[in-house]
């Protein structure tokens, strides 16, 4: 009988136990799949999530750089009205104890204004508000030295008073200017309430007195000695190079009139105009110092004003039966040429170095100092 291998009976239990480790070996697996495969791991939890931060997202960054500009916008906003409100403020802070009467021609009124809003009215109708704000520093400070002056000088209590015309200074208050500017009116009174502030309380002295602070539109390339002007010389009134107006629009003009409009005016016969009889005498700045015309001697000053020039920088010709008059300039021209002032400051130069400029020998100071005794009053 042939023997076969020898081989160990299958055993039921032995079977049982290997379905059941097969069974627990699956259900672990299981378990571990779905421990590592959390609920916010599904791909749909992904896409969900992905889609609110592009709903709630984007729109922030679209609307906070816009947002960020209007803030930036109102702080700029608010820094550039902050010195203009300080400008204004200084201003309304003037002493009011200083008052200026003012004789309106327009309608025969006095009207009694603070010293500074006084300074503004002038400055505005002296000087082109479009000039440098240097120069317009400048004019404030000639305009409140001139009516300091006009104040403190001796004599009869109605004489304190100023006309609002070329007498004493052009003014204008502030219902005239909005007038007068329309709507460039809030521009313009910022830049003129900025440039009175920063001088608020400063004159001009010399030798601690307030000047007489002279100023005129347009110069023939030098200002004018104050004696050979008018009858006084004042030290601080001397004759300086202004090469700058010649940017003036008034540097040139040219008036003509007929030979007997010329006689009559002058009261000089009609053969005096002829060249031959003119002779002229000049200052040391150009302009005309006497005229001797037939047997009558004019000064500059005199033939200016009787034949309403703008300058007495002038040359008279004689073509056929009418006088041609050549002018230089505009204004009487001593002191402080304001197309000069506007030269300088285009330069880059400062309200004081106009001001010591145009006036020799002077300080500027403030009106307590220099009179105290008017600031009390």
């Amino acid at each position: 009988m042939k023997k076969t291998p020898f081989q160990r009976p299958k055993s039921k239990t032995s079977h049982a136990m290997k379905q059941r480790a097969l069974q627990k070996l699956q259900k672990h697996r299981k378990s571990a799949y779905s421990s590592k495969c959390k609920w916010w791991q599904h791909p749909a939890v992904y896409i969900c999530s992905f889609m609110c931060l592009i709903i709630l997202i984007i729109p922030a960054l679209i609307v906070v750089p816009f947002s960020n500009a209007d803030s930036k916008a109102e702080s700029a906003s608010e820094q550039k009205a902050a010195p203009q409100h300080e400008a204004k403020k200084k201003i309304e802070e003037d002493d009011q104890t200083l008052q200026v009467s003012v004789e309106r021609q327009a309608t025969n009124q006095v009207e009694d204004v603070s010293l500074e809003n006084y300074v503004k009215g002038v400055v505005a109708s002296e000087m082109p508000i479009a000039f440098e704000e240097e120069a317009l520093k400048a004019q404030s400070l000639a305009a409140r030295t001139y009516i300091i002056n006009h104040l403190t000088v001796d004599g009869e209590e109605g004489k304190k008073k100023v006309t609002d015309g070329v007498e004493h200074q052009v003014y204008k208050n502030d219902e005239e200017l909005r007038q007068v500017w329309g709507s460039d009116y809030e521009e313009n009174m910022k830049k003129l309430e900025k440039a009175v502030a920063a001088t608020k309380g400063e004159i001009i002295t010399h030798k601690k007195e307030p000047i007489t602070p002279a100023f005129f539109s347009t110069s023939n390339g030098y200002t004018e000695n104050s004696e050979d002007y008018w009858d006084n010389k004042l030290p601080y009134l001397r004759s300086v190079k202004s090469p700058w107006d010649e940017e003036s629009p008034e540097f040139y003009n040219q008036e003509i009139v007929t030979a007997a409009e010329f006689s009559n005016i002058l009261g000089v016969g009609a053969n005096a105009v002829e060249p031959q009889a003119i002779q002229v005498a000049r200052t040391k700045s150009g302009r005309v110092d006497s005229v001797q015309i037939g047997n009558e001697t004019f000064t500059g000053r005199e033939i200016r004003e009787k034949l309403n020039l703008p300058s007495s920088d002038f040359e008279i010709e004689k073509k056929e039966n009418h006088i041609v008059l050549k002018t230089k300039g505009y204004g009487h021209g001593v002191g402080m040429s304001q197309y000069g002032a506007n030269g300088m400051a285009k330069e880059g130069k400062s309200y004081k170095d106009i001001i010591n400029y145009y006036y020799q020998d002077i300080e500027i100071r403030s009106i307590k100092e220099a009179t105290p005794a008017l600031v009390k009053k």
